[in-house]
């Protein structure tokens, strides 16, 4: 089954301005933060899979502020495998 457009989806003009106002209020990757660094965010991530249950699409408290590479590589891996992510600091070290 091909996948739906991120209209489909329910990324519409509404969502492209909750967006921009979360990201006005959250600035910085949520992820990074964790590890002490400050990294500019770009992308609103759902932390928990709405999976098209709009309740939980439009749940602020469901949302993080992420830049592209930490969206991209380590949340999409944690959702693909099931497991949660695993934030370092900048000694490397585990934080959580």
């Amino acid at each position: 089954m091909a996948r739906l457009s991120a209209r489909q989806r329910g990324y519409s003009t509404a969502w492209d301005k909750a967006r921009a106002g979360f990201l006005r209020d959250h600035p910085w990757c949520a992820i990074c933060l964790k590890a002490g660094r400050y990294t500019q965010a770009t992308v609103v991530d759902h932390i928990k899979p709405h999976r098209g249950d709009q309740s939980l699409f439009w749940d602020r408290s469901n949302w993080q502020a992420l830049d592209a590479t930490c969206h991209s590589s380590a949340k999409q891996k944690a959702e693909k495998s099931g497991k949660p992510v695993r934030v370092t600091g900048v000694d490397g070290w585990p934080i959580d």
